[in-house]
């Protein structure tokens, strides 16, 4: 597969999803949509007493499978999207069928690229990713870290084209710091979710609909990241730019100064980072 165009092998890669979780899910979905064929292309696989998770894959027209030996044997860009605690049964399961030109992509939090290598084949092609589940609507956030057997030129460009289809992506040196990326974006939306659910529940505290609410909290967050990334600007400017002087904005900084919310962030960003650290040691 190397050896072909790198448009070329993107428009004919198999894609193979080891995992039918949310993630896989999400990312099954966007990448339906940026593959030339689709759906087509892409096949999940789970046991078969979770069977139920295929539903929603199934649902996109992807192909899906018990067997993870016939999904590797039948794709050429493999996604290991389970737990950390199943990689090394799955590895094990199908190191026999990693054969060196094959790409394998591990999305397990902590599990380390040199871990992932000896679990499969010294010589195979892997690759450790970062995404996050807002892939499903396009606006992913993806960090990607080469193992030794892999270019940044071939390789790396494969993980870009796929996953810039799904959001923003990023190549990751050294893969050291991809902990902390889970912390801040692989875990982050979830983070905004509370923020979101907090600002409405206050909106309706204030009388407003839950409804309304919710779209004032959530787009406000999203405009918010997109003043961030267009702009180009340091946050404290866009945050300066909107407190008036003896404002409400500045009184509302300040409230959030005093309940400690840029510390309890900072806080369960660590939290995350040191979270994978221990998932990779174990």
């Amino acid at each position: 597969m190397a050896s072909l165009p790198l448009a070329a092998t993107v428009k004919n890669l198999k894609v193979g999803f080891i995992g039918a979780g949310k993630m896989a899910t999400a990312l099954a979905a966007g990448l339906a949509d940026i593959l030339p064929q689709g759906s087509k292309m892409i096949t999940a696989s789970c046991p078969a007493n979770d069977a139920f998770l295929l539903d929603d894959i199934r649902a996109m027209g992807c192909g899906t499978t018990h067997s993870n030996k016939d999904l590797v044997a039948n794709s050429d860009l493999v996604m290991l999207a389970v737990k950390p605690a199943v990689m090394p049964h799955v590895c094990r399961e199908i190191r026999d069928l990693v054969t060196e030109d094959k790409i394998m992509v591990s999305m397990a939090a902590g599990v380390k690229l040199e871990t992932l290598q000896k679990s499969l084949n010294q010589k195979a092609r892997t690759i450790r990713v970062m995404p996050n589940t807002p892939s499903l609507v396009g606006e992913g956030a993806t960090v990607y870290s080469l193992g030794n057997h892999c270019s940044a030129a071939f390789e790396g460009k494969v993980i870009e084209t796929l996953f810039a289809g799904v959001g923003r992506v990023c190549h990751l040196v050294p893969e050291s710091h991809i902990d902390a990326v889970t912390g801040i974006s692989g875990s982050g939306p979830a983070y905004m979710y509370m923020i979101i659910e907090a600002m409405a529940d206050a909106g309706v505290n204030q009388g407003l609909s839950r409804d309304l609410a919710y779209k004032l909290a959530a787009q406000t967050m999203v405009g918010a990241g997109r003043m961030v990334l267009d702009t180009g600007k340091h946050p404290a400017v866009l945050k300066d730019d909107v407190c008036s002087p003896a404002g409400s904005t500045i009184a509302a900084l300040g409230a959030l100064e005093r309940n400690g919310v840029r510390n309890a962030m900072m806080q369960a960003v660590e939290a995350a980072t040191n979270r994978c650290k221990q998932l990779g040691d174990s």
